[in-house]
């Protein structure tokens, strides 16, 4: 049996996904940015004050790669950490105001390279495709979760 990269969703996903990201981090390269910071920023924007591990699992990454990206981040002035008043072994996550700054600036960017991928693709397409990939992800998603509790009981 033989499944052909132009027959496999995990690829051609793969696939989108590197050309996404060479896009955008030709535009963040500007501002001397990355786009692992561009996914916990737009996260922050969205939940400023998140926990690290809430952060992991909104960018759907490892502890270990969040606490390296907002060390990274720590480093340039993009965000501060503080210890959680209720629970002093959770770090929360806030915005500097220079990375608050970014959004105005970086969302439109973000906005135009979705214009340029979704070109020539009618909306009622564009609608189905994110459905398919959430659908997909969730599916994904359960089965990683499945295979780690069989994991651990082996």
């Amino acid at each position: 049996m033989d499944l052909r990269p132009d027959d496999s969703f995990g690829f051609q996903v793969r696939r989108c996904h590197r050309a996404f990201d060479r896009v955008l981090n030709a535009h963040l390269a500007r501002d001397g940015l990355t786009s692992g910071f561009w996914y916990f920023l737009r996260a922050l924007w969205q939940e400023n004050g998140a926990t690290q591990k809430r952060l992991s699992q909104l960018n759907n990454v490892t502890e270990p790669t969040t606490v390296t990206t907002l060390n990274a981040m720590t480093k340039i002035g993009l965000v501060r950490r503080e210890r959680n008043a209720g629970d002093r072994r959770k770090l929360n996550v806030f915005l500097t105001p220079r990375a608050e700054a970014l959004k105005p600036e970086l969302m439109p960017t973000a906005y135009r390279i979705n214009e340029i991928a979704s070109a020539g693709i009618a909306p009622g397409d564009l609608e189905i495709g994110l459905r398919v990939l959430k659908q997909m992800s969730e599916n994904l998603a359960r089965e990683a979760a499945r295979l780690n509790a069989a994991g651990a009981t082996a």
